[in-house]
């Protein structure tokens, strides 16, 4: 029956094995084409940065580039949003505190 199918069935698709990246040391898994937003939404994790005033917490807002609530630091990168970065193997994400300087402690 095709409703017991996946997209992924119906078209003979062969994805990439799973992998794995870092949140502040925290080992996530990762599916190939994810961008870091969707891996961190995928654990429960729904904020990794704070704003430079009053240090509240912030994630995705918009999803799609526009905003700028879910900056975060890839791999030493600060100021990245990770609705538009792709995750890859490897990648060590950490939460950005303010404007992202690499040398604040989170």
């Amino acid at each position: 029956m095709a409703r017991d199918r996946s997209p992924a069935d119906l078209v003979g698709a062969q994805p990439d094995a799973p992998f794995e990246i870092t949140f502040d040391g925290r080992p996530l898994g990762a599916l190939p084409g994810q961008s870091v937003a969707a891996v961190l939404w995928a654990a429960g994790v729904l904020a990794w940065r704070t704003t430079r005033v009053g240090g509240r917490p912030r994630g995705a807002f918009c999803g799609i580039g526009h905003c700028f609530d879910c900056l975060v630091t890839v791999n030493g990168r600060a100021n990245r949003r990770a609705c538009l970065v792709p995750a890859r193997p490897g990648d060590a994400v950490t939460t950005q505190e303010g404007d992202g300087r690499a040398d604040l402690a989170v």
